[in-house]
């Protein structure tokens, strides 16, 4: 029989998400409240992905608390041991660990409707319950590894970039990377001179942006240290620059093409084969996909021991990928760059809310439906971060994080002071939202572009991404509508609100 611990707020994971939600609690007062993570220290993503190159795509001063900022970046493009270090430093600056129960990774989470309480079980066999659970584990933690033909026959090394090997050393390796997205263009460069040979499966172009990184000269960093104000007026730049490319993603399909021009510039710059740009070229509307941004894969791509493979995997052998031409590549080594579930990563845990409804099931087979991406009908008090149609393909998540804590901190402020024991979206205001957000994306570059992408659903339906600018969704979260949610009965033996908010769990 595992541990049975009881608090008031259960958080499940310590990336962006988590720990801004435990700081937010903090800030109201509240001290009732456990956060449960799978690994033995914080950081989500940032943590678990520590593949070569690996850094963040949005500028470093926007990927950050705005109430918590760092003057001490050294890159424009923040690498990922600085993030994680900056993650690390927020969770002690907040004294949070003492709420975080580490190697705790969440099973499942069941509803009990007599106590108002949710019951949240875990690998290692305890049991959290708390009155609100809130899930901060995002869409990109569970690695999507293909199921490639013959691959339990292969006798070398095969390993997902979130997954990295650091104990295999590719110096002088045949190697295969099966996979051409965000990761991929970014640990390429840095294994392609050490790689005696490089096969780099690719299904579909991305288009790929200069990026504009440089170091924070000492001075600047000086400046945002000192002088008040001025990193979050240059925040604020940024901001509102990276707030414009909204406008092409979202019905102006004239202002991608000159994207697209610039992104064509780019390759056309560097690579100078003919037969290796056409491979190179994508067919559909810049923004479709994940537009990515590098300035060393194309010259990676330049390089004698690299060939990129347009024709798909079919089979596998002990030391060798056969390709759908006939082709057949001896490899020592199999990298997969496939990226993570993310349209079906919500549905890999299993909930049950109220009635025995099972949510991974409905969306399933109903498709992915909430109320601003944060609640859903049926399932009370249950609250995610960056849940369904809350990320962003243009700006910083963790902008859309900060409006969603401070919402979420409010439904709970609101339960205190009715006395109730739960609240749940209105089903009726649910399929409102999603009606209106689905008209909204229908007009967008993700459905109109002419590709597929992780960004959609296995119904072609857009799941994934905030149409629009992200100042909208702060605007219609900054405060929470009591008429959008139904209360449900009483805290039984309600304490005060002060001995509540002084107990340490």
């Amino acid at each position: 029989m595992g541990a049975r611990t009881e608090t008031g707020v259960v958080i499940v994971g310590t990336g962006f998400s988590g720990l801004g939600m435990a700081i937010q609690l903090r800030k109201q007062g509240r001290e009732d409240f456990v956060i449960v993570e799978k690994a033995d220290d914080v950081g989500g993503t940032w943590r678990d992905n520590t593949y070569p190159g690996c850094a963040c795509d949005i500028p470093s001063h926007m990927y950050s608390f705005s109430f918590e900022q760092n003057p001490s970046w050294t890159r424009a493009y923040s690498p990922q041991p600085e993030i994680w270090d900056y993650l690390r430093r927020v969770a002690k600056k907040y004294d949070l660990h003492r709420h975080i129960r580490f190697g705790q990774e969440m099973t499942g989470a069941r509803w009990d409707a007599d106590e108002h309480r949710w019951h949240v079980t875990t690998r290692a066999g305890d049991e959290f319950i708390g009155r609100f659970l809130v899930n901060g584990i995002g869409a990109l933690h569970l690695p999507n590894i293909p199921e490639l033909p013959g691959i339990e026959a292969f006798a070398g090394r095969a390993f997902h970039s979130a997954q990295w090997e650091h104990d295999f050393d590719l110096r002088g390796k045949r190697v295969a990377v099966i996979g051409t997205g965000a990761s991929a263009i970014q640990f390429v460069p840095r294994i392609a001179p050490d790689a005696a040979r490089l096969h780099i499966f690719q299904r579909t172009p991305p288009w790929i942006m200069p990026k504009a990184d440089r170091t924070i000269p000492d001075w600047a960093r000086g400046l945002f240290e000192n002088v008040p104000g001025a990193q979050r007026a240059y925040r604020n730049l940024l901001y509102w620059l990276l707030e414009t490319r909204a406008i092409g993603f979202n019905g102006h399909p004239g202002l991608l093409r000159l994207a697209e021009r610039l992104a064509r510039a780019n390759m056309e710059r560097v690579i100078a084969d003919p037969a290796l740009r056409a491979k190179l070229t994508p067919d559909y509307l810049i923004g479709c996909k994940r537009v990515l941004i590098s300035n060393d894969y194309y010259p990676a791509l330049n390089r004698d021991n690299v060939d990129v493979v347009t024709d798909g995997v079919a089979e596998v052998r002990e030391y060798s990928i056969v390709d759908t031409a006939g082709v057949e590549r001896e490899v020592d080594a199999i990298i997969y760059g496939t990226g993570f579930h993310v349209t079906d990563a919500f549905e890999k845990v299993e909930i049950i809310g109220e009635n025995g409804r099972n949510l991974g099931k409905e969306w399933s087979s109903e498709g992915i439906r909430t109320h601003l991406g944060i609640t859903v009908s049926g399932f009370p008090n249950l609250f995610f971060l960056l849940g369904p149609n809350t990320g962003l393909g243009h700006h910083s998540v963790v902008f859309m994080i900060e409006s969603q804590i401070r919402y979420i901190g409010e439904a709970i402020e609101l339960l205190d002071r009715a006395g109730a024991g739960a609240l749940v979206p209105r089903a009726d205001v649910q399929e409102r939202f999603n009606a209106e957000i689905q008209h909204r994306l229908a007009r967008g570059v993700w459905t109109q572009g002419g590709c597929k992408s992780w960004y959609l659903d296995a119904k072609g339906v857009n799941r994934t991404v905030w149409p629009g600018f992200s100042w909208r969704y702060w605007l219609t979260t900054r405060r929470l509508r009591p008429a959008d949610f139904e209360l449900i009965g009483t805290v039984s033996g309600r304490e005060p609100a002060e001995v509540r908010r002084s107990r340490t769990p």
